[in-house]
């Protein structure tokens, strides 16, 4: 059982704000994993990326990384979907560079298509971007598909479960806070758990941070907030070390990398000794 806790995207509390220097900052605050945040574009270059595989390899820093959010898959305009794969192919290419395990993707919106058409959609524009992976010899790095908080957006649990059981190369990217709102304010992460069992994951990439509460409605939101309410992180971690899941939990939250610390003292707490 292995766990990999780190901030999404650069330590905020690092002298020095570049990548490496992030990686010097998770090093001494004994975090294991970062999320490198390709969310407007991938800034990573070719004469770039073995400087960062190597320095993450060395400070024992296990690498995932986000795809840019403007991609759609099942878009109504086919320039957009051409788009969309050029950008998750970069994405993936580059994190094969540096090492990453898994890019994290919102894939697609429903663009006016029922759940059953998205996936079919989603899988005939997959089945180019793998058949693309394999001529560039990419084959190291997976393709995280994550779940979605807006109901507009493909990405329920069981849609991209679906979508993994049919495409082998695609793997979930679990956002324990987007399934928190999709479902109204609830999770049962044990749920979650077993329903995840039949896709046989030797390893579970996700992110985690708190939700909003819109005070007018009543309704939690997608907007991250800080971890010390809603979902419970706590009660995530013992059904982690339940089940003795390895697992990379990536830190959504605005205190990126402190609250990566929090999550590891949760852990700690519960009687869990990270090397």
């Amino acid at each position: 059982m292995k766990i990999f806790l780190g901030p999404a995207g650069n330590c905020a509390t690092a002298e020095d704000r570049t990548t490496l220097g992030s990686f010097d900052r998770i090093k001494e605050l004994k975090l294991n994993a970062q999320e490198i945040e390709f969310v407007r574009k991938v800034y990573i270059t070719e004469k770039t990326a073995p400087e960062i595989r190597d320095k993450a390899k060395e400070l024992g820093i296990s690498l995932t990384t986000h795809a840019p959010y403007a991609i759609n898959l099942c878009s109504n305009a086919k320039s957009i979907i051409e788009s969309s794969k050029r950008m998750i192919l970069e994405t993936l290419k580059i994190s094969e560079m540096i090492g990453s395990e898994c890019v994290a993707t919102h894939v697609a919106y429903y663009s006016g298509l029922t759940p059953e058409q998205t996936i079919e959609k989603l899988k005939n524009n997959l089945k180019d971007i793998f058949d693309e992976m394999k001529q560039e010899g990419i084959k190291n790095v997976k393709l995280g598909i994550e779940t979605m908080a807006r109901i507009s957006q493909f990405g329920s649990l069981d849609e991209i479960i679906k979508l993994c059981k049919e495409v082998k190369h695609a793997v979930p990217y679990v956002d324990w806070c987007h399934i928190f709102v999709r479902n109204n304010g609830k999770i049962d992460y044990k749920e979650v758990f077993d329903k995840l069992e039949v896709l046989k994951l030797d390893h579970i990439y996700s992110h985690f941070s708190n939700s909003k509460l819109n005070t007018l409605t009543g309704k939690f939101v997608d907007v991250h907030v800080p971890i010390k309410s809603h979902p419970s992180f706590e009660h995530l971690a013992e059904e982690i070390l339940k089940r003795k899941i390895d697992i990379s939990i990536i830190s959504e939250s605005p205190m990126l990398e402190l609250d990566s610390v929090k999550m590891k003292k949760t852990f700690e707490k519960l009687g869990y000794k990270f090397n």
